[in-house]
């Protein structure tokens, strides 16, 4: 699903109406029922609805949820910072056929009368305010009506987006903004909905009729959705077996760090593939041999400290023959010699390969060596390492996250995993797939091991769709994660409750991706 930019939301629209033959006024009903149709299956119980409605189209949005929810035995009272001769078009319309009477603030005065503030004192607030047209600062009246809201203890659902927030912010809103504990947008997101954290609850993103020839956007995002990924963890055919679904070779491993290269290699199975081989030093075999039986292992030579030596390349060589996917990193140290081998490996093999963790940090200083242009690699950063990558700090990372995978990614060639609160995919030609699911109970250690292997695992079951693998294996883990915090709390996640979560993650997947609407947390 594409994320626009506030004009490219108007242009959609228009398009809509002009080239489609999609009435503005049909766009305008159907985005008041799909509020509507949310607060009545979200808030069931919720009998007094307050509705508060500014003078343009995000208004008349408003006036179209005040009907509905009226005729739906509702009891809404609504009211209107403007006089009514200053509606204009689609909002003059549906105003003229609003059920219930209108209370008119028109000043300061108006609004604290009783009869607007017996408003506020609802169950459920509607803010019908400012939409995403709207640029601060917001001042004078309706930065006033935007203060009532946020002292009011009602729920309150923004229409479209919280009325004072610009739109096209990715970071901190500044100015008079409305609080929302849910955001009922339409057709895509904007860039605000997905990094401006307007809303601790649910953003739901809701089809009004724009076809997607009209959905148009040059910033080269998009938000992965349960549809999107749902076609690549479908039914498998009854005649199916093993080999139909891959075989990953993880490689990692050392002294003290078993347990990273063994969770990798369970996550390729969980994820689906039909085998998973982990390749590590010949001491801890034994540990990673006993973390599941599933797992198949292979003994390979060891320095002195325990880790991977550059001696096991040609072993490491022989085993990847058959393979349908490289997984090196997870535990594997930052030995001097095996970064060495780390980059050797990824030098000369030809198979898909997936880098975290130390594999990653074997490139520090050597950046220049990772090339995926004849082949597919992709790596798997949180902002540290990729701060290490890049010879610059973690501020910075942080700082411009979107331009930092893009630009690295388009260099290298490769696809870039930028770990962390919405997580980035972004592919070589620097379009980018931008994560909602997950949560701070993951800030763990071993939950990127995870990821590396089901990476792996949904690479390796898909090897001519390698991109839509990765966004799935991304959405799936965060999802995992949300299971696990569901059933245990943030504080005592760990990462192998994220192994036990899978099954439900996919099921949910598959659940809701059949809802035409879009829901993400935050």
């Amino acid at each position: 699903m594409k994320i626009l930019t506030a004009a490219e939301m108007r242009e959609t629209d228009r398009m809509s109406s002009e080239s489609f033959g999609l009435p503005s006024h049909d766009l305008m009903e159907n985005a008041g029922r799909a509020v509507a149709d949310f607060v009545l299956s979200r808030y069931s119980s919720a009998n007094r609805i307050g509705v508060i409605c500014g003078k343009g189209n995000n208004g008349g949005d408003g006036f179209v949820v005040a009907r509905k929810l009226h005729e739906a035995g509702r009891a809404v009272r609504l009211i209107l910072l403007a006089e009514p001769k200053e509606l204009r078009g689609d909002a003059a319309q549906m105003f003229a056929k609003l059920p219930v009477a209108a209370v008119l603030a028109r000043s300061s005065a108006e609004l604290k009368q009783e009869a607007a503030r017996t408003v506020f004192d609802s169950d459920v607030l509607i803010d019908a305010i400012l939409g995403t047209g709207f640029r601060p600062p917001v001042n004078g009246l309706y930065a006033e009506a935007i203060a009532q809201v946020n002292a009011s203890h009602a729920t309150v659902v923004a229409v479209d987006i919280p009325s004072g927030a610009d739109a096209d912010v990715m970071g901190e809103q500044v100015g008079s903004l409305a609080r929302a504990d849910a955001i009922v947008t339409f057709t895509a997101p904007r860039p605000a909905h997905v990094f401006g954290s307007l809303t601790p609850g649910t953003t739901s993103i809701f089809p009004i009729g724009s076809p997607d020839e009209a959905i148009v956007s040059s910033l080269g995002l998009n938000l992965i959705t349960p549809r999107g990924i749902a076609p690549l963890i479908g039914p498998r055919h009854a005649g199916s077996n093993k080999g139909n679904f891959g075989h990953v070779l993880v490689i990692g491993g050392s002294l003290g760090k078993a347990g990273a290269a063994a969770m990798a290699g369970m996550a390729v199975l969980r994820s689906g593939a039909g085998l998973s081989t982990v390749a590590v030093p010949k001491s801890i075999l034994q540990t990673v041999a006993g973390f599941h039986p599933e797992l198949m292992t292979e003994p390979v030579a060891q320095t002195k400290a325990g880790s991977i030596s550059l001696r096991a390349l040609r072993s490491l060589d022989k085993l990847a023959e058959g393979k349908t996917v490289l997984a090196i990193g997870p535990g594997i140290s930052r030995i001097p010699e095996t970064s060495k081998l780390v980059r050797t490996l990824v030098r000369k093999q030809e198979l898909p390969t997936v880098l975290d963790a130390d594999g990653l940090n074997a490139f520090a200083d050597h950046a220049a060596e990772l090339n995926g242009k004849d082949r597919s690699l992709v790596i798997t950063p949180h902002p540290g390492e990729m701060a290490r990558l890049l010879g610059s700090t973690v501020a910075t990372v942080q700082g411009d996250r979107v331009g930092i995978a893009r630009a690295f990614a388009r260099k290298h060639r490769v696809i870039v995993v930028l770990k962390g609160h919405r997580t980035l995919i972004a592919d070589p030609s620097g379009e980018i797939w931008v994560n909602t699911t997950g949560n701070p109970g993951m800030a763990t250690g071993g939950t990127g091991d995870i990821l590396t292997g089901m990476v792996a695992g949904l690479v390796a079951q898909n090897p001519k769709r390698i991109l839509e693998a990765v966004v799935a294996a991304v959405y799936l883990h965060g999802l995992a994660g949300d299971v696990a915090r569901e059933q245990m709390g943030e504080h005592s996640l760990v990462a192998t409750d994220l192994l036990r979560a899978l099954p439900e993650a996919f099921r949910r997947v598959r659940q809701a991706a059949q809802n035409a609407s879009v829901e993400f947390t935050g």
